[in-house]
């Protein structure tokens, strides 16, 4: 049995040859053992200032990176991710959730101890409702394999996976059994023969086809598939909001984000007069819709999923999202139309304006203008993420947002683990002064790793999206000096930016700094919506 490898090592062997090179959380008590272990493993533990940040970091390493994961004690720890820990879940994020927990032997005879808030499995029970799979190491003869699988249907269900370790078993040798065979959806032939076939017929008779791109293909890693199809096909191609930089947006063949009425007008109008929609990974919801604006003809459309694809009223299942576009690009015949004259990205170039006050159209315009290849845009909750649509990323896979399920406060956790995931990009936060007040004290730790992130404060005052639904004194919010917090959590480069000769110089100061972050503290008007959020306002106003 000495030649049996521990639980917890096992743990974090497996962890690592998954991909994962980093752990985010704060230590306790009950996960104490697990962490002095990891201290000389190959896995670096990243210590973030709340147990809730250090889960939306591991969302955003996942998000980069294909895994991601959290540890976290019991209790206190793991009750204060579950809501980022829910946002992984309904966004198909997968991250690991380990969970110190009181040993065996405390938890015997109903002892009260600690961290308990009732009966020792309602944390487990918790979590298998925001989790893919739950695990608990409680038995060596057991505990490998449960560690396999549940590393497994992370990576398979791109869901969040639970796995709870008692602080007495860490160092228990766990009983080796016969690796499975990692399970891997494949298609049925026939299916997906008849399926593709099928799709072509459409395609060929079609006169303005497009593609709908959607944020299945990013879970997936189906981006270079996507764009391959876009050149082969010579079909143009818009994404929605969760599916975001799925291609490059400074393609030729793409339209912009599709978004119902908060989209863009001409971006709205060629999509939705289509005679043929390809929806590839699209997850229809109300963010998506534009608030259910959406105007679809659903005899003109062809919805592939992850596992199964929809052509008008017929349904192909057990054919997944992969081998579909990877067919259809294998017989498609290359159309002859030329791109979407408006589909071309021109860049702003008489910015900045002479005592202009700032407002976020032209703050927008010129982030756009300003955007590098090696950058990554995580846009937080609120109109930074509605205004971000004007946005166009350069390379695939460049923009990350709680876009569906919408939790404010994501953005500066998750660009740190977004950095910390690809350190060759630089993130740039757009967040409100709301959601900053929520989660930035992360900040402190992109300056303690010496991370040269740009965070991109949109100070109006309040929440403004709220405003626009219903005004009143709650949205009102204490007005930070953002650009002072490197006093407290240094270094930190500080900018208040009132007027667009004020963001310029800030902007040009913040690109040349390589080894720790800046905030640009942007005043705007309270009133100064997003062009979208105008859009949206003002569809919503005539049915009212």
């Amino acid at each position: 049995m000495t030649n049996q490898p521990t639980i917890a090592n096992y743990l974090i062997s497996q962890l690592h040859n998954a991909g994962i090179d980093h752990i985010f959380g704060v230590p306790g008590d009950y996960i104490l053992n697990f962490y002095d272990l990891l201290v000389n493993s190959p896995i670096t533990h990243i210590g973030t200032t709340r147990e809730d940040t250090a889960a939306f970091a591991a969302d955003g390493y996942a998000r980069t990176k294909g895994l991601g994961a959290v540890a976290i004690t019991y209790g206190v720890g793991a009750l204060s991710v579950v809501n980022a820990v829910a946002g992984a879940y309904a966004e198909s994020s997968s991250v690991i959730i380990i969970s110190g927990a009181p040993g065996i032997d405390e938890q015997k005879d109903d002892p009260l101890i600690h961290h308990r808030f009732g009966p020792f499995n309602f944390q487990r029970e918790i979590f298998e409702r925001i989790t893919c799979r739950t695990a608990v190491l409680d038995d060596p003869y057991t505990a490998l394999r449960q560690i396999d699988r549940a590393i497994a249907a992370a990576k398979y269900y791109r869901k969040p996976v639970y796995i709870e370790l008692p602080r007495d078993m860490s160092d228990v040798p766990g009983f080796v059994t016969p690796k499975e065979t990692e399970k891997v959806k494949q298609s049925n032939p026939a299916a997906l023969d008849e399926a593709v076939n099928e799709v072509l017929g459409l395609i060929n008779k079609a006169e303005q086809p497009v593609i709908l791109a959607g944020v299945e293909a990013h879970r997936l890693g189906l981006q270079n598939e996507v764009a391959d199809f876009v050149i082969k096909s010579n079909i143009p191609v818009a994404a929605t909001l969760t599916g975001k930089s799925v291609v490059g947006e400074r393609h030729p063949g793409y339209l912009g984000i599709y978004e119902g009425a908060m989209g863009e007008g001409d971006t709205r109008k060629y999509v939705e007069e289509s005679d043929l929609l390809l929806m590839f990974g699209i997850i229809l919801n109300d963010v998506d819709t534009g608030i259910y604006t959406a105007n679809f003809d659903p005899n003109c459309i062809v919805r592939a999923s992850h596992n199964e694809v929809i052509v008008q009223h017929h349904r192909f299942p057990d054919v997944t999202l992969g081998d579909f576009i990877l067919a259809l690009s294998e017989k498609i015949e290359r159309k002859s139309n030329s791109w979407p004259s408006f589909a071309k990205y021109i860049p702003i170039t008489d910015f900045p304006k002479l005592n202009q006050k700032m407002t976020i159209s032209r703050l927008i315009d010129r982030i756009n203008a300003g955007l590098t290849p090696e950058m990554t845009v995580v846009a937080d909750v609120g109109d930074c993420l509605f205004s971000s649509l004007e946005l166009r990323v350069h390379e695939r896979t460049e923009f990350i947002a709680s876009a569906f399920y919408t939790s404010m406060g994501f953005s500066v956790p998750a660009a740190l683990g977004a950095q910390v995931a690809c350190p060759k990009r630089r993130t740039l936060v757009l967040i409100g002064d709301g959601a900053f007040q929520m989660t930035g004290t992360e900040i402190a730790t992109h300056a303690d790793l010496k991370l040269n992130t740009i965070v991109i404060v949109f100070n109006n005052k309040g929440y403004s999206t709220e405003r626009f639904l219903l005004e009143g004194p709650f949205n009102d919010i204490p007005n930070w000096n953002y650009d002072k917090l490197g006093e407290v959590m240094g270094p930190i480069e500080g900018f208040s930016i009132n007027t667009e000769e004020e963001f310029e110089t800030a902007w040009l100061e913040a690109i040349e700094i390589k080894h720790r972050p800046s905030i640009l503290n942007v005043h705007l008007r309270s009133d100064d919506p997003s062009p979208a959020m105008r859009r949206l306002t003002d569809s919503l106003s005539k049915k009212v």
